[in-house]
């Protein structure tokens, strides 16, 4: 499990002031760029001197979340940055919510899945959004076929 790590930023909002954001922000960016888990922990230390006085709620959420935090900083940069959140998923699984329960029920499982592939192909009726997504997701899909080099070149070839 990876805690969303724009999710983590927005909660710790929760418990600021607005004038403090900014600041706030730029004090957490090095904790989740660092390129691992101890040097994260040391920007955190940085952080919680910075701004443990102030906002220890801040400091207690992120200490909290700390162990669904950690897998995150194990990948590549390039990952990173395609799977800092979870909104694309959260969005996609809303939507497939949202489809079956307008329907109800479905006669067989092949009605079911004919209706989320519907619903998918609506995501993008033009298909001009795959261009923009291969451009987007080349560095990442080279930084998945290498970490994951077993398991990406069996799922491309299906």
């Amino acid at each position: 499990m990876q805690q969303c790590i724009v999710h983590l930023i927005r909660k710790s909002f929760r418990y600021a002031g607005r004038q403090h954001r900014d600041g706030i922000v730029k004090a957490l960016k090095p904790v989740y760029t660092a390129p691992s888990e101890q040097a994260a922990k040391d920007r955190f230390a940085e952080f919680t001197a910075e701004w443990g006085q102030r906002y220890p709620a801040i400091v207690r959420l992120w200490e909290c979340s700390w162990a669904e935090f950690v897998p995150f900083l194990e990948y590549d940069v390039e990952i990173r940055r395609v799977i800092c959140t979870t909104n694309a998923i959260e969005s996609i699984n809303a939507r497939y919510r949202r489809a079956v329960r307008a329907r109800g029920h479905f006669p067989n499982e092949n009605a079911a899945l004919k209706c989320l592939y519907l619903v998918t192909r609506s995501l993008d009726p033009t298909g001009g959004g795959r261009a923009r997504w291969t451009m987007r997701w080349k560095p990442a899909l080279n930084a998945f076929a290498i970490t994951f080099a077993g398991r990406f070149e069996r799922s491309i070839k299906q």
